[in-house]
């Protein structure tokens, strides 16, 4: 990965959604390198939605990484719920005075602007207009992704494992990613983000069925819309440009208690 030059002073950095399969992760991270790390929530006070308990919560903070998330297929729900939110957001940080957002967006939403990843452009766009200054990292599937996709795949006593071509990466390796970001300057749409090796992601999801002990079938599938269709044809793997983490998929499964 490219570096970027970092503050030498403390900063502080709030993460929205910082309990998150990204936000987790992201806080770590920033505390790992000597910042002061705010995970804002619901929890928390803070409220996206409306905006309720922005303004007093980005007081005082250098950064944000706006790690928040909505669990929807539909890209109405999805656009509706990224510009509400993310456009709080965004007006709260410039009222702050915020001198960086960050915002984790995915691989190939470009190319498959549909369903949810409607909603992820729109977010884009909604950070692209803004007064503050902004980077973008778009990355590629999480490994936890197949655990994701093993829950919430159960039809009856089946759990459907979807047909993909996918690079996964690791969480922890996009947090830390996140956090070197917030750090620096604003940079603008940066190089995408991909794990070491391309899987097949219905391969994951039976892997890590296997790996928590599921002895039932888990078969693969080839699931109905424009975006599964789209990341079987590989539309969601990286680009000329791309920077690699480093654990494989394989790894993560071995690294699960």
């Amino acid at each position: 990965m490219t570096d970027s030059p970092n503050s030498p002073l403390p900063l502080t950095i709030a993460v929205v959604g910082g309990a998150g399969v990204v936000g987790r992760p992201t806080v770590e991270a920033v505390r790992a390198a000597g910042h002061r790390a705010i995970a804002l929530s619901r929890s928390s006070g803070v409220d996206l939605l409306t905006g309720t308990g922005l303004d007093a919560a980005l007081a005082g903070v250098d950064a944000v990484v706006d790690a928040s998330n909505v669990t929807t297929l539909s890209a109405r729900k999805a656009t509706r719920f990224f510009q509400t939110a993310t456009g709080n957001l965004v007006a709260a940080a410039a009222r702050a005075g915020v001198r960086h957002i960050v915002v984790p967006s995915i691989v190939g939403i470009d190319r498959m602007p549909h369903e949810y990843y409607a909603g992820k452009l729109a977010q884009e766009a909604v950070v692209e207009a803004s007064s503050v200054p902004w980077s973008i990292l778009r990355a590629t599937q999480f490994h936890e992704f197949s655990a994701q996709l093993f829950q919430r795949g159960q039809v009856g006593p089946f759990h459907l494992a979807p047909r993909a071509r996918v690079q996964p990466i690791a969480a922890r390796e996009v947090g830390a990613r996140l956090a070197e970001l917030a750090a620096g300057t604003a940079r603008g749409r940066v190089a995408d983000l991909a794990g070491p090796r391309e899987e097949r992601l219905d391969d994951m999801v039976k892997a890590y069925a296997g790996r928590i002990g599921h002895r039932g079938w888990v078969p693969s599938v080839s699931l109905p819309g424009a975006q599964m269709k789209g990341m079987r044809a590989g539309l969601a793997l990286p680009g000329p440009g791309a920077e690699f983490g480093t654990e494989t998929f394989a790894g993560w499964l071995e690294g699960l208690g």
